[in-house]
């Protein structure tokens, strides 16, 4: 079958498609005919040897596709089922071995291309909005990247549980994507300071929560912006990671809280992983949730769509279609 294999941690060159033989599931895994795959910021950590992950390696944690065969001690899945996942790897790949108790069923309605948009960006979203901060009606949040995969579905979570949001994008067409998926205000920080904008757009107040998965760049503005015993949930870092932080700084900045959580931690029980992806899936599916793929790549062009996605060229989700 085909994969995507890095020989070697390096830029998106490194991506290199290859003939690698088919697997086989083991005794607690499906296999899965890949229909789809996304294309996610933590890829591009491992590839490049931010993350360390055994070399050679196929990158990809998330998808959606058939099963085609499962493994002995497996139940609940049978061949022929439609099956999503996140946090498995192997995925970049026609076929891909997927831990049982890493997918789920995909429910009616919703196509294969829709569900590899979603696992990975909306549980991350969903764990954001009702465990990190449980957005309350009235509360503010400072969403970054607001018209990126995560930060549309981060928007529209937040509008969904009566919140408000202030998002920052880099140009004109982003802002307007951000404005559709309920924006309240967007900040290009192009132009302007973040934080003091968000000053003037909260009467001094700062917001309840900043959402970033920007990081390196975005991590000062972001605590700049909090209210007094706000929270900064940095979530990923598209820009780079943040250096060391002394602890004094979250006391200057107002006794605010912060935290570095990750999707793993989030669905740790198979309770966990079904409540997080029905719910975004029940989202979809009523349209109280709108998933936009930005770009959609042939499995081999997977270096066009890492550069694409850390040149801050696409908008909404990306995904590679073996």
């Amino acid at each position: 079958m085909r994969a995507i294999r890095v020989q070697a941690n390096g830029g998106p060159e490194v991506l290199e498609p290859a003939e690698v033989e088919d697997p086989s599931p083991a005794a607690h895994e499906v296999l899965v005919e890949v229909a789809a795959c996304g294309v996610n910021f933590i890829d591009t950590y491992q590839r490049s040897g931010v993350y360390t992950v055994t070399l050679p390696f196929t990158p990809g944690s998330e998808g959606a596709g058939t099963v085609r065969e499962v493994g002995s001690q497996v139940s609940g899945f049978s061949p022929g089922d439609r099956v999503a996942w996140a946090m498995a790897p192997g995925s970049y790949a026609d076929r891909a071995a997927v831990p049982a108790d890493k997918a789920v069923r995909i429910p009616d309605g919703i196509d294969d291309r829709t569900a590899a948009a979603t696992m990975l960006q909306g549980m991350t979203a969903h764990y954001l909005v009702s465990s990190t901060h449980p957005v309350r009606t009235g509360d503010t949040a400072l969403v970054h990247a607001a018209a990126g995969g995560m930060g549309l579905l981060l928007t529209q979570l937040v509008k969904a549980r009566g919140g408000n949001v202030i998002g920052t994008v880099s140009t004109a067409e982003k802002e307007e994507l951000a404005r559709e998926a309920g924006a309240d205000e967007v900040i290009r920080y192009t132009e302007a300071d973040v934080a003091e904008q968000v000053r003037d757009l909260t009467d001094d107040r700062g917001v309840d929560v900043a959402y970033d998965g920007v990081g390196k760049s975005t991590f000062e503005a972001s605590l700049d912006s909090l209210r007094p015993r706000g929270m900064l949930a940095l979530f990923g870092a598209a820009s780079g990671p943040v250096p060391p932080v002394d602890p004094q700084r979250l006391n200057s900045a107002g006794s605010v809280f912060l935290t570095r959580p990750t999707l793993a931690h989030h669905i740790l029980t198979r309770e966990e992983l079904d409540w997080r992806a029905s719910e975004i899936f029940e989202a979809i599916t009523r349209d109280e949730l709108s998933i936009r793929i930005g770009g959609s790549y042939p499995l081999a062009e997977a270096r066009r769509a890492h550069e694409d996605l850390e040149g801050r060229r696409t908008t909404g989700k990306l995904l590679l279609e073996p």
